[in-house]
């Protein structure tokens, strides 16, 4: 069971043609996010900065789709295999940067308790050569 003080929930959520590349760009851009508070209170700081660590957790209704019906539509989400080396690959490149990673157990039933200090919650965007595809 990985739990964390100080940082980020990172939740994680793998589609179909998401690639290494894509984990790479999410994780860098996951430990260099500035949301944590400098000495002025202002959002200035990265989780590395701050001195905190990231519980990482994967959460495959992310790539629910609610377009149609009643009933999400997971088939976006990547098969099994490939996301969780996907997720995988995200945890070890932020362990890899020297973060406390801890995490959830992938395809796990998880009673995941966060409490926000802010509260902040943020999507991060696909790189730059995937926005538009």
């Amino acid at each position: 069971m990985g739990e964390i003080g100080l940082g980020i929930l990172a939740l994680v959520g793998v589609e179909s043609g998401d690639a290494d590349a894509d984990a790479d760009y999410l994780a860098d851009k996951t430990a260099e996010l500035r949301i944590f508070r400098d000495e002025e209170g202002r959002m200035n700081r990265s989780v590395e900065e701050a001195g905190g660590a990231v519980l990482v957790v994967s959460q495959f209704t992310l790539a629910a789709s609610t377009r149609r019906g009643r009933r999400p539509s997971y088939s976006r989400a990547a098969a099994p295999g490939e996301a969780n080396r996907l997720y995988e690959r995200y945890r070890d490149r932020l362990a890899s940067r020297g973060l406390q990673v801890a995490c959830g157990q992938f395809q796990a039933m998880m009673e995941v308790d966060s409490v926000n200090d802010g509260p902040v919650t943020i999507l991060l965007d696909p790189p730059p050569s995937r926005e538009n595809s």
